[in-house]
């Protein structure tokens, strides 16, 4: 019977509601009117831009290194920058890794995939390492500080 009674749905109890005291109004004294001075559209005062936050979660396990050549450098004119990235790093992940370290807002991301090459010298050859590499270009006035000054 004791088990009967636990499956069982109690009746729900009715609350009455806890009257409140009344509290009694003081006067009120009767304020001047602040008059706000209105400036001009030209001289309003606008809050700097906030950088974004930035965020590196993931970005050591994509980015390996910023790629500094001198095709490299002349395309930071153009909102381009290289990176070396790891092999099997794709462009959504490379997009994020940006972003998120840098701050930046990426536009497009292209990959080239250097195959490695053979060497010699003399008589020992030996292999030149491939690799992979990523050109991003960025958003219009944004920068990617690549060589600390």
């Amino acid at each position: 019977m004791a088990l009967k009674d636990i499956f069982k749905k109690k009746a729900k109890k009715a609350v009455k509601p806890v009257e409140k005291p009344k509290q009694v109004k003081e006067k009120e004294t009767p304020k001047e009117p602040v008059l706000e001075k209105k400036l001009p559209k030209q001289a309003e005062v606008r809050p700097p831009q906030v950088k974004r936050e930035v965020r590196n979660s993931r970005a050591y396990r994509v980015l390996k290194s910023p790629h500094i050549t001198e095709k490299a450098t002349d395309l930071t004119k153009k909102n381009q920058y290289v990176f070396k990235v790891f092999p099997r790093a794709n462009k959504s992940e490379i997009r994020k890794a940006i972003g998120g370290l840098y701050g930046v807002d990426v536009i497009s991301v292209k990959i080239i995939n250097i195959p490695p090459k053979k060497r010699r010298l003399g008589k020992i050859s030996g292999w030149k390492p491939g690799y992979k590499k990523a050109i991003i270009v960025i958003k219009e006035g944004q920068k990617i500080e690549v060589l600390p000054r």
